[in-house]
């Protein structure tokens, strides 16, 4: 199904609208949020590399809103402030989707990874203030096996990857797994979530590498999505 660009307006427009609707608990905006995923799963099943995707700037803003919005509508007055980790880590995954859009050449394949070792840094230290390393402690086979990840997907990617690639791509893949082992101790929907980031950034490292197959571009976005509804709901829920 073609997506024309008239068409891809409107609907950004009209999920513009339930952006700045005030809502006074953040469902406006999850629902943006939602609306915004589907679009781009379908641009990016069908038109990967046009207009189309011209949603997957909004999606971590659309996110972004419900996060601020939830976070002040809370009734308890002992509600914690606005999580700025997470708002931060949302920013930089804004700047990681626009460069990504242009990732066939290598500078913005570059300037992505750079964005989303930001998100990745910034989720850490957020666990981390959660009490993760307390559960990496009393726990440490989970990170263990996050660190097995990395060397066994980094021995699998790294021959085929360029050699100006080898060197970034470990350094944010071992970034990754740090958030995903901080995740994991967090555990419950944040768990998930990195798990389902980290699924998704594998399947990038997979295709940089040239090992591609059908439909794994939408799994990556899917995966994706998923992941940061799942780390931003489950953040907000444990403040």
């Amino acid at each position: 199904m073609a997506i024309t660009a008239r068409g891809t307006r409107g609907f950004l427009s009209r999920t513009a609208a339930r952006l700045t609707r005030p809502d006074g608990n953040g469902r406006g905006s999850l629902a943006a949020y939602g609306a915004l995923a589907a679009a781009d799963l379908l641009a990016t099943a069908t038109r990967p590399r046009s207009a189309a995707r011209a949603a997957k700037p909004l999606l971590m803003p659309a996110l972004a809103v419900h996060v601020v919005r939830r976070q002040a509508c809370r009734d308890d007055v002992l509600a914690e402030p606005v999580p700025r980790p997470l708002l931060f880590g949302l920013a930089c995954a804004t700047v990681g989707d626009t460069a990504l859009l242009f990732d066939k050449r290598e500078p913005a394949f570059l300037l992505g990874m750079a964005a989303f070792l930001g998100t990745q840094t910034a989720y850490t230290a957020g666990f981390a203030r959660m009490g993760a390393l307390r559960g990496i402690a009393a726990n440490p086979r989970p990170a263990l096996g996050c660190l097995g990840v990395w060397v066994a997907a980094n021995a699998v990617i790294q021959p085929s990857l360029d050699r100006g690639l080898r060197l970034p791509v470990a350094g944010y893949s071992l970034a990754l797994v740090a958030m995903g082992a901080t995740a994991l101790a967090v555990g419950g929907k944040v768990g998930a979530g990195a798990m389902s980031f980290l699924g998704s950034d594998a399947l990038i490292g997979l295709k940089a590498a040239g090992h591609e197959f059908p439909s794994q571009e939408v799994l990556i976005m899917a995966g994706y999505l998923l992941g940061q509804y799942l780390i931003a709901t489950g953040w907000l829920e444990r403040q």
